[in-house]
């Protein structure tokens, strides 16, 4: 079936998700690799973090039109209020809901980052630990609201896509039981300084090397010197 005047809005409402599974993807893995020490290799620190926001961007764009040209589709039967109240539309209830979750959690994440100056450090990052809901949420969505996902490349790249995300939360796992207890970090810290310092002090208490000593000049055998 080609795209027409009246299958447009369908293609581009499943286009534009698929976009958004790919985009949210990409903000998941970064979120769960990158902390507030680490970096990605050959950027610096900022620059991960403007990636990082430029995604997320990005996402909420490509799911603002996904929803938009959805709702729009004479094919299903989706209202507004359907798409932001959970589990209230006719067509596939359950999935088109968790739709609606995945949409209010991303509208509560947006309107927290928003108000972060007038928000309690605690509180902002309570709700910032609901994006890692976001994404199996819309996994779930994507796959199930419609037949795109279930068969062909899509279903390749759907099962990529949670792949990607598993390894990142394996190697997440891996690299915090490698760290010490957050109880020991002070007092390793505290010996790494008083190391460092005992270090210093042994350096500037040595000695300096002040290269090899002149050879001294012979001095002559008067003793065996005859008289003139």
């Amino acid at each position: 079936m080609g795209i027409t005047s009246s299958t447009a809005l369908w293609y581009a409402s499943r286009a534009t998700g698929v976009v958004a599974l790919v985009l949210l993807t990409a903000v998941m893995v970064l979120g769960i690799m990158v902390t507030r020490k680490r970096s990605l290799p050959g950027l610096p620190r900022f620059g991960t973090t403007s990636l990082h926001r430029n995604l997320s961007l990005l996402a909420v764009i490509f799911v603002a039109v996904h929803v938009i040209t959805a709702i729009a589709d004479p094919f299903v039967t989706i209202g507004i209020a359907a798409a932001v109240v959970p589990f209230t539309s006719p067509y596939e209830t359950v999935w088109i809901g968790l739709g609606a979750v995945a949409l209010d959690l991303m509208a509560a994440l947006i309107v927290t980052s928003l108000l972060r100056a007038r928000m309690g450090r605690r509180t902002w990052r309570a709700v910032h630990w609901l994006s890692y809901a976001i994404w199996p949420v819309a996994l779930a969505h994507s796959i199930w609201s419609s037949t795109d996902l279930q068969h062909g490349w899509l279903l390749w790249l759907g099962l990529g896509c949670a792949a990607v995300v598993a390894a990142a939360a394996g190697w997440r796992a891996v690299a915090a039981r490698s760290r010490p207890p957050r109880a020991q970090l002070p007092a390793r810290t505290l010996a790494q300084l008083e190391s460092a310092q005992l270090e210093s002090a042994q350096l500037e208490s040595a000695p300096a090397d002040r290269g090899p000593r002149p050879r001294d000049h012979a001095r002559p055998d008067y003793s065996r010197a005859g008289a003139r």
